[in-house]
């Protein structure tokens, strides 16, 4: 079995250990740790966190292939620092059965460069008329547990209702889009002074919050698990505070562009920042990364949404809507959480592994940088400071918003299952 030896890392941004590192699994945690033979990788206090858990990606194969795909995606996630993402079913065709989501999970599997699990739609086709197989799509070779229809809503109180009893009987959970069709139709950004002054459609923050308030109601109903997809308003953390506090299973995600932009950036007109949910205000901005960090919002998710250069190289109300993040994400909350003192390099642990892989039941991942432990490990340079330039990312596409901007941080170093996915900041 290969040894390597991560000298003088910060485990969670503690102080200086040696991790020794022997097959997949972690050896032992500690100082002065020799093993001759090994690899050594010379951390120089490096931030050494648990691999990254993206609960909400886009890897859009099969179908989209001219955007991403499951190799050029999961090479993005391990430039990113991840080990596991779960892949959203909004492919074409949508992953509704037990064969699409293997399929997409043996891709994974072939690829290598992280966990692939897929999550599976709730309704056939997307269109929120009939429930999917999700029983099917669980016992499955990818064992689905998340099930969503990203990119649209599950309006239908009925069929969620249903939804969320199906999956309680395997424990699953089902991931929410909020977004009220009817009061969003033509709406190219947040609704509010800045569509006012600029002429566009708006989008409220009620059509958010209206399917968040009637969606923990009926979990609570139900005593199923809810998951909110990208919460994007502080109404909406007011009422996901609210459910907890009444015990309800609910929990949610932020999108790293929902903690750093503002609907200020629709100014330029550049379909780059065209996104679902749109950006919102600074009000809504320092709500988020206040709930981030209170424990409201659960985890951090990407939302990776690629499009080739010419389905955002156009006119605004043409583009399509969604950013690419996975190579970033984790610059952005150290940028937005950490470098503000919102959170720890553990607190980030948590809301960026240990949170979402409990959330997503991703086994082996999300799990303490102690012996006996998979070796799923990511390698942070805190102290780095650059530019954003897309020209170098592994995403098969290019949409940031970042481009050009300084951010914080690079990861160096990936292991999934003690084998290097990521070194020296190169693919491996």
């Amino acid at each position: 079995m290969s040894k390597i030896l991560i000298r003088g890392a910060r485990v969670l941004g503690g102080e200086p250990q040696d991790v020794l590192i022997e097959g997949e699994f972690i050896e032992a945690v500690g100082t002065g740790l020799g093993a001759e033979g090994a690899e050594v990788v010379e951390a120089d206090g490096k931030i050494l966190l648990p691999g990254l858990v993206d609960l909400h990606t886009h890897l859009r194969e099969p179908g989209r292939e001219d955007s991403e795909t499951v190799l050029t995606g999961t090479r993005a996630a391990a430039s990113g620092g991840y080990t596991a993402v779960f892949a959203m079913a909004n492919t074409f065709p949508v992953a509704d059965t037990a064969g699409v989501v293997e399929q997409v999970y043996r891709l994974g599997k072939e690829h290598g460069y992280c966990d692939v699990q897929p999550i599976g739609a709730v309704t056939v086709g997307l269109e929120g008329r009939k429930l999917a197989e999700l029983g099917a799509m669980h016992e499955s070779a990818a064992g689905v547990t998340v099930f969503s229809d990203d990119g649209k809503c599950v309006d239908d109180a009925v069929i969620m209702r249903r939804a969320l009893e199906y999956v309680k009987a395997f424990g699953g959970v089902v991931a929410q889009h909020a977004q009220e069709p009817r009061l969003t139709e033509g709406a190219q950004m947040n609704e509010g002074v800045v569509s006012a002054e600029l002429g566009l459609s708006g989008w409220p923050a009620v059509a958010e919050e209206s399917i968040i308030a009637r969606d923990v109601l009926l979990a609570e109903h139900v005593g199923s698990r809810v998951h909110i997809c990208h919460l994007s308003t502080a109404g909406s953390v007011e009422i996901v505070r609210w459910a907890k506090s009444r015990g309800i299973d609910v929990t949610a995600e932020v999108t790293p562009h929902h903690l750093l932009l503002t609907d200020e950036m629709v100014r330029s007109y550049n379909p780059v920042y065209k996104v679902n949910p749109p950006l919102r205000t600074e009000r809504d901005v320092l709500a988020l990364r206040e709930a981030l960090a209170d424990g409201t919002i659960d985890i951090v998710a990407t939302d990776h949404a690629p499009h080739p250069h010419e389905d955002k190289d156009c006119e605004w109300a043409a583009a399509a809507m969604g950013m690419v993040g996975l190579e970033t994400a984790l610059s952005v909350v150290q940028r937005t959480m950490v470098d503000t003192g919102l959170l720890t390099w553990a607190d980030v642990a948590d809301r960026m592994s240990f949170a979402p892989a409990r959330i997503g039941s991703a086994a082996g991942h999300g799990r303490p940088v102690s012996a006996g432990e998979p070796a799923n490990l990511t390698l942070v340079d805190s102290a780095y400071r650059g530019e954003v330039d897309p020209a170098g990312f592994a995403s098969r596409s290019r949409n940031t918003p970042y481009e050009g901007r300084e951010l914080p941080g690079r990861v160096t170093h990936t292991f999934l299952r003690g084998r290097a996915t990521l070194v020296d900041g190169k693919l491996a």
